[in-house]
């Protein structure tokens, strides 16, 4: 039974993580491939978490990017680069922490 929590830990922090791999398909394929692969509901629901995350921060730097032509985008899309980097060290952090309980990111839309 002592392999089901490090598995959770490693599947889990590997969805929150994978933002660090690449900012384009593989990011966004790692959770997607653990969400279909397994079948533990928190390892499930790390990956949900961070598939609307990268989802989130795409729409925002679409959104900020537009924004730079009025001159508030700029310093938008400086704090969303901040934000993509702390908070999944913070979602690893916890999910290692307590592999139990799904992380959840504060001020998403959670589309799935």
């Amino acid at each position: 039974m002592e392999n089901i929590p490090q598995q959770r830990k490693l599947l889990s922090a590997l969805s929150h993580g994978a933002i660090f791999l690449s900012s384009t398909v593989i990011s966004i394929g790692i959770p997607i491939a653990i969400f279909v692969i397994s079948e533990d509901p928190v390892v499930k629901e790390n990956a949900k978490e961070s598939l609307n995350f990268h989802i989130n921060l795409y729409i925002a730097a679409i959104l900020f990017a537009f924004l730079i032509l009025v001159a508030i985008g700029i310093p938008l899309l400086i704090l969303l680069g901040i934000a993509s980097f702390v908070m999944p060290i913070l979602a690893i952090i916890r999910v290692i922490e307590n592999e139990n309980v799904a992380f959840r990111y504060p001020f998403i839309f959670r589309f799935f």
